[in-house]
């Protein structure tokens, strides 16, 4: 079992910087990949950012490149999505989860663990 705790989110102007992390506890010693998901009010829920622990491969969606960045810290178990020049749409629940292999990496349903969520406001 791995356990993931989402921290960083609140409330930033449009332009605006936040910096989630994801702390990953339990069985963490296995490599996997851990991927930021968001999803605003009355919308599915949608791919951001990913990465792989052990090659440090990393993906993100169009809507997010250029302005979003994925990182992690083996010593922490930390992933972190630091978040720049927010946009009103960028408002969402983001959720990092986790999983053994890279394949689908976009994709919710391959994903075996989930943090609780935490809440990106960006007011115009």
């Amino acid at each position: 079992q791995v356990q993931l705790v989402e921290s960083g989110g609140g409330l930033v102007q449009a332009g605006g910087s936040l910096r989630l992390s994801c702390a990953a506890s339990g069985r963490t010693s296995s490599p996997y990949v851990v991927g930021w998901f968001r999803q605003a009010p009355g919308k599915e829920r949608d791919f951001v950012s990913a990465i792989h622990w052990i090659t440090s491969s990393t993906r993100y969606a169009e809507s997010v490149k250029g302005r979003f960045t994925i990182s992690r810290d083996n010593a922490k178990n930390t992933v972190y999505l630091q978040m720049n020049s927010l946009k009103p749409e960028d408002t969402a629940v983001y959720y990092c989860a986790a999983k053994r292999d890279w394949g689908g990496y976009g994709v919710q349903g391959t994903y075996d663990y989930w943090g609780q969520g935490t809440q990106v406001t960006v007011s115009s």
